[in-house]
């Protein structure tokens, strides 16, 4: 008998990645947490491997699971595409401020999805600093951020919250004092949240690299200069932290989506905000 993955199995699993834990994955959905420990479980024995290591704490991808995670969040997303679609070409342009952090995951292959269903359709993805997509935003040619939620223009439309996790690098011992931390430079939320954490938890750190890109705080735990906080999606394998006593739990982080209200009643940036929210 030919095997299919159902959508909803496969939402289940998006959503317990993105929480990072069962329980608050439940929550999200609406589910009991005995319901969605069954739905996951189903869902790995269709694959027929194991998806995602469980703890205490919370839980994480296995290899399995980093395989499967690109392709469910992407057939989630063709799915919501084709509930949505009105039978109508979409056309126009929309341009979209993203935090960095999302540039790196699966939205920017949602939105050229959505757009390879359109051709008369220009999306354009636009990472740049707070002032520069106020800019944007407010020339109209920035109809939707979806960022940080102190950083978005006005109030938001929506917001979730999403986890932050410790990424390790190479060489680096998580019980080193000081600690070495690798920090995004200047006025940045996640920043605060890193040392705040540090300090409440009396871990002793020393700042070994600043970089105000996720390009260059990526390189510096790869080159092994120290420890991050990053969304998970951004986490490469080698960098998790399997020791889940060694550092403290970060905080999650916020964000919300904000729409020009201009846009109003537009076909097109009503998908966009559709394809944004379904993926996130």
């Amino acid at each position: 008998m030919a095997r299919d993955l159902e959508t909803a199995l496969l939402r289940s699993f998006v959503t317990a990645v993105r929480a990072g834990s069962i329980s608050r994955a439940a929550a999200t959905l609406g589910h009991t947490q005995p319901a969605l420990s069954q739905q996951l479980r189903k869902l790995e024995s269709t694959v027929g491997r194991p998806l995602l290591h469980r703890s205490p704490s919370g839980v994480s991808l296995t290899r399995a699971g980093e395989e499967l995670l690109p392709y469910a969040e992407r057939i989630l997303s063709l799915s919501a595409q084709a509930l949505t679609a009105t039978g109508r070409a979409l056309t126009g342009h929309c341009g979209v401020g993203l935090l960095e952090d999302l540039v790196a995951s699966q939205l920017p292959q949602a939105l050229a999805d959505l757009a390879r269903l359109h051709p008369d359709v220009t999306l354009e993805v636009l990472s740049l600093s707070d002032v520069a997509i106020r800019e944007a935003y407010d020339a109209g040619r920035v109809q939707i951020v979806l960022d940080e939620v102190p950083h978005i223009p006005g109030a938001p439309r929506w917001t979730v919250r999403r986890p932050l996790v410790w990424a390790v690098g190479q060489g680096v011992d998580p019980a080193a004092d000081p600690l070495p931390v690798v920090l995004f430079t200047g006025a940045c939320s996640w920043r605060t949240s890193v040392l705040e954490t540090l300090e409440r938890a009396g871990r002793r750190r020393r700042v070994a690299f600043e970089s105000n890109s996720l390009v260059g705080v990526l390189a510096a735990v790869r080159a092994g200069l120290g420890v991050a906080a990053l969304m998970p999606e951004n986490l490469d394998p080698v960098m998790a932290c399997h020791d889940t006593d060694a550092l403290p739990t970060l905080p999650d982080v916020e964000l919300g989506l904000a729409r020009h209200p201009r846009t109003a009643g537009d076909p097109l940036i009503d998908a966009v905000e559709t394809v944004l929210r379904r993926t996130i």
